[in-house]
């Protein structure tokens, strides 16, 4: 895939910052009252593999001024090595505005983690593209990829928006767009019809689409499979049966990606991914890997598979870099990899969990 030269950034990110408390040592919400807070949203944590990897990295997003979690939240980015730009919004009173709370706990064996979302109020919904100067981004300083979820897609009107003027400015100036569809059904609730045409006209000018068999029936219409199956050869099967459909519709993108997943229990599961890029499948075939927390796994997927893109890697390095960062992210607390360097993810890869000296 041919990337814009001479960009400032190599990867840009809209997204809506929050927060995420955890009960620690793998407790219920319940039963604690000891827990583990940190920044967090998907679409940084993507972006995270190539911020800690050394590539430059910039985050479109908005906090509430003057709060103390905002500050939180900067300081976070900082430290993760990425730079961000976004509107101070007031307050507003004690019922005004605030940056969201993630509670999940991440269970533990035969207990499955559980999360609860409290977005009452959340700042980012307020993200609008008039706040940003998109050709000064795109054109001035350039973009290699822009990297959209769903999830910040769908999160209002507003914010449906901003990702779709942003999709057009980065097609405008040559910058590829990564799309990961991220279905849910509690945004998408009265918003059927709006969120299918704009979703679909980011698939359309999209160069990387990432997705499961659901998210692309739910998000763009696209039929699925005469026959289901939940186990992984399935699952293998219907996404090519699926994807096959989604390519002759959205001619425009080269790579479609996805990660397979079977829940032995909550600490151990079989990981694999597969790709299409142009008219050749990528397998990583599913082995065991040992889960801390899943939280964050397909995004760390989705980071190493455009961290292997930003370098101009071969595809199937691409996938196999993809599927050792997602393996990852799932031994962090945090819900992203904060990989050391590259042979660090590598011998994941291969196998290796010997001690480094």
């Amino acid at each position: 895939m041919q990337l814009r030269e001479n960009s400032t950034y190599a990867l840009v990110v809209p997204t809506s910052m929050g927060v995420r408390i955890t009960p620690v040592n793998g407790q219920p919400v319940h039963s604690s009252d000891m827990y583990f807070m940190h920044a967090t949203s998907a679409e940084t944590n993507v972006a995270s593999i190539s911020s800690y990897l050394g590539l430059r990295v910039k985050v479109l997003t908005t906090f509430v001024k003057d709060s103390p979690i905002a500050r939180f939240i900067k300081d976070d980015l900082a430290s993760r090595h990425m730079e961000y730009e976004g509107k101070e919004v007031p307050q507003g009173g004690p019922w005004g505005y605030r940056h969201q709370f993630n509670i999940a706990a991440s269970g533990y064996g035969v207990r499955g983690p559980r999360v609860c979302n409290d977005r009452a109020g959340e700042v980012g919904l307020t993200l609008n593209v008039k706040d940003f100067d998109l050709d000064r981004i795109f054109g001035k300083e350039g973009v290699q990829i822009l990297h959209i979820s769903g999830l910040i897609g769908a999160l209002s009107q507003s914010t449906s928006m901003f990702c779709l003027e942003l999709a057009r400015a980065a097609k405008k100036y040559g910058t590829r767009i990564s799309f990961d569809l991220n279905y849910r059904a509690s945004f998408w609730k009265d918003r059927e019809k709006e969120l299918r045409d704009i979703f679909s006209e980011i698939a359309s000018i999209a160069d990387i689409l990432e997705g499961n068999e659901e998210d692309y029936q739910l998000c763009l219409g696209i039929e699925g499979p005469e026959t289901g199956g939940k186990d992984l050869s399935s699952k293998i099967d219907n996404f090519k049966t699926m994807i096959g459909r989604v390519k002759s519709q959205y001619p425009n993108a080269s790579i479609f990606a996805t990660t397979l997943r079977e829940v032995i229990s909550t600490n151990t599961h079989n990981w694999g991914a597969i790709m299409l890029a142009g008219d050749q499948w990528y397998m990583a075939e599913p082995r065991e890997i040992q889960v801390l927390d899943r939280i964050g796994g397909g995004d760390g997927f989705v980071g190493g598979l455009l961290y292997g893109i930003l370098k101009g890697w071969e595809p199937e390095k691409c996938l196999q870099f993809g599927w050792a960062t997602g393996a990852m992210a799932t031994t962090f607390l945090t819900d992203y990899a904060q990989p050391a360097d590259e042979e660090q993810v590598w011998s994941i890869w291969s196998g290796n969990a010997r001690v480094k000296r």
